[in-house]
């Protein structure tokens, strides 16, 4: 099911919008929920990581390297 959520934009982001949307081939509306769904994939993304993090760092996790060590 969709529903409709209205927002306000800054002219020139509005603008931007619907040139990236056109050279890339598809509307505004679908520019739009790709760039939401990529934000709050991040937003996810970023909260599971504080989430673990203190995990991690009882385990001895501290970078990156650490980490594919142990599921490499």
């Amino acid at each position: 099911m969709r529903s409709t959520l209205t927002i306000s934009l800054p002219s020139a982001m509005r603008e931007s919008i619907a040139r990236t949307a056109k050279a890339r081939g598809t509307t505004e509306s679908e520019f739009v929920r790709q760039a939401v769904q990529a934000r709050l994939w991040e937003e996810g993304f970023e909260e599971t990581r504080r989430q673990l993090q203190p995990v991690a760092q009882r385990m001895n996790l501290l970078t990156d390297d650490d980490v594919f060590e142990v599921v490499s």
